[in-house]
């Protein structure tokens, strides 16, 4: 590495404060120069496999030409006007797009610059909606809380940070100062296994006991991603969707991880064949170029709201609407058929079952699991992450775990060689002590 990339990274330790890292013990970082493809060059000459999808996001891949494109393009135009007042085309075609897409009802579509700033704008949306209906009843104005369940993870910032695992969510040190939200046992019946009634009592009744407080139930359909990758019966699903309409409450779905083909539908709560009253969709939508999200909702939330008496919705991004990431998500929407995406997603998914559930027999492992594109390996150990992170990028691939978690959600456009890097480069670290935290 030369001089002015040492400077650069002794800054980058120095100065730059990195997501769920320490600044007076920094886990290290890799100064990037490009990346294409499936692949993120780092600037001391590597060349590394991602399987992270940058977090999920990154869905056909770094620098497609056909993405490059439409950003291009919109920029010669506009690169962003305020969406207070004012509209352009390359909004209202994704607007149309993702009514079109998602599941039946969500015909109204809120844009924000974030997956957790969709979350908030939910929350708001569902209280707020209860609020305009107090003429009606006034008995609305309890309905002020949410309803979860625990190992969920919505997002960061405040409100969101309330209906994330008051344990695993990573959220404790604000525990004191947040909206205080219930929370339901996790779904314990795996996605695949045989369902049983008495999966949903505890959650059943939560929502008998505090129905009339509650505004939503908020869940991550059939994945909890953060959580722990865990994969749950479609019908717990279902069986939220039937006790949101006993008991009046609202139901809002983050698919801002599992939209957009990763677990082998379009939509994660398609298995459960169930259309929610809120959907939050982020990450993927850009095809992960620019930071951009979507709530959407049914006429009936939209119009209470708007006739309620605020007279309309109480937020207001300012890169709402944002022309260039509008135009990209667009393009990477069209993508997403043209290249056939269900194909994809199975190719991903028959190669990951045969060559990653088979580390379920390492005596390092307690788990492996596989759904669309998605690979986890739940181990016995929680990881050493300074140095698998470093053994990865020896083995010429890109894998951040955490916890007791490894896991790969590749692009889709990645080939059965490059996945099979990634599943080899995991089966590597197994075998190596110093990769992990002993229990003792």
């Amino acid at each position: 590495m030369n001089k002015k990339h040492t400077k650069l990274l002794a800054f980058d330790k120095n100065h730059v404060w990195h997501p769920y890292t320490s600044m007076s013990s920094p886990l290290p970082s890799y100064l990037v120069a490009s990346a294409e493809g499936v692949h993120i060059n780092l600037a001391s000459g590597e060349s590394l496999i991602d399987g992270m999808s940058s977090w999920w996001s990154v869905l056909h891949g770094y620098n497609h030409p056909k993405l490059n494109s439409a950003l291009i393009e919109q920029s010669t135009k506009m690169s962003h006007v305020m969406f207070g007042g004012l509209t352009h085309q390359s909004a209202i075609d994704l607007c149309e797009k993702l009514i079109r897409l998602t599941p039946h009802g969500l015909d109204k579509v809120f844009l924000s610059d974030s997956g957790s700033v969709s979350v908030e704008v939910a929350m708001k949306m569902a209280l707020q909606y209860w609020h305009s209906k107090q003429s009606e009843n006034i008995a609305y104005k309890s309905k002020t809380k949410l309803l979860t369940v625990r190992n969920g993870y919505h997002g960061d910032t405040f409100a969101a940070m309330s209906v994330c695992d008051p344990v695993t969510g990573m959220h404790q040190i604000f525990e004191q100062v947040l909206m205080q939200s219930y929370f339901a046992p996790a779904p314990s019946i795996a996605f695949g296994q045989l369902w049983q009634a008495e999966e949903t009592k505890a959650l059943r009744q939560l929502f008998e006991q505090h129905h009339d407080e509650l505004a939503a139930f908020i869940i991550e359909p059939i994945v909890q991603g953060t959580g722990g990758m865990r994969f749950y019966h479609p019908q717990y699903l279902k069986e939220c969707r039937k006790l949101c309409d006993q008991y009046d409450v609202l139901l809002i779905v983050d698919e801002i991880a599992t939209g957009f083909g990763r677990t082998g539908k379009l939509f994660a709560c398609e298995w459960a064949e169930i259309s929610p009253d809120i959907m939050c969709l982020g990450k993927t939508l850009t095809g992960g170029y620019i930071t951009l999200a979507a709530t959407l909702c049914t006429d009936d939330i939209a119009n209470t709201i708007s006739e309620g008496e605020a007279g309309c919705f109480m937020h207001g991004p300012t890169f709402m609407g944002n022309a260039l990431a509008c135009a990209v998500a667009n393009a990477s929407i069209d993508l997403l058929f043209e290249n056939d995406w269900q194909q994809q997603v199975n190719t991903i998914e028959h190669q990951l079952t045969s060559l990653l559930m088979p580390l379920a027999t390492h005596t390092r492992v307690k788990d492996t699991r596989v759904l669309g594109t998605i690979g986890a390996v739940e181990c016995l150990q929680r990881v050493n992450v300074a140095h698998i992170q470093k053994r990865f990028v020896e083995l010429g691939v890109w894998i951040r775990p955490f916890g007791k978690l490894i896991y790969i959600i590749p692009p889709l456009i990645i080939n059965n060689e490059q996945l099979t890097t990634l599943v080899n480069a995991i089966a590597t670290v197994l075998d190596e002590d110093d990769c992990f935290i002993s229990n003792e």
